[in-house]
């Protein structure tokens, strides 16, 4: 049995938030929540959000009511990427920069351990 979750449209880069889902895929619940409350980046928090609500989603689910959160591992993390939110800035001689403000697509699954 397993749940998912999914957040949409995080203001950062979908680059910095792989590097952070990277350390949690495959491990226990409970070790990749420690781990993540634990981690100096920014995109842990919203990860962090993701994953406790999956595990809520699994608990949550009809038929699950002997799902133990102990037994619960992170399956399948995926990050993509969002829509580009396209600003300019002034730049010399009159000319204009692009800024591209980037965003992510957060997919969690969690499954219980056989």
């Amino acid at each position: 049995m397993e749940a998912r979750a999914i957040a949409k449209y995080i203001r950062m880069s979908p680059r910095k938030v792989r590097r952070v889902a990277d350390l949690i895929r495959g491990k226990n619940v409970g070790e990749a929540i420690n781990i993540l409350h634990f981690t100096p980046k920014a995109a842990s928090t919203p990860i962090e959000k993701v994953l406790r609500s999956a595990v809520s989603n699994m608990l949550n689910l009809e038929g699950s009511s002997k799902v133990d959160p102990d037994d619960l591992f992170v399956k399948e993390i995926r990050v993509d990427e969002g829509v580009t939110l396209k600003r300019f800035r002034a730049a010399s001689m009159g000319r204009a920069v692009r800024i591209r403000k980037r965003t992510s697509h957060i997919s969690v699954t969690v499954a219980e351990e056989e």
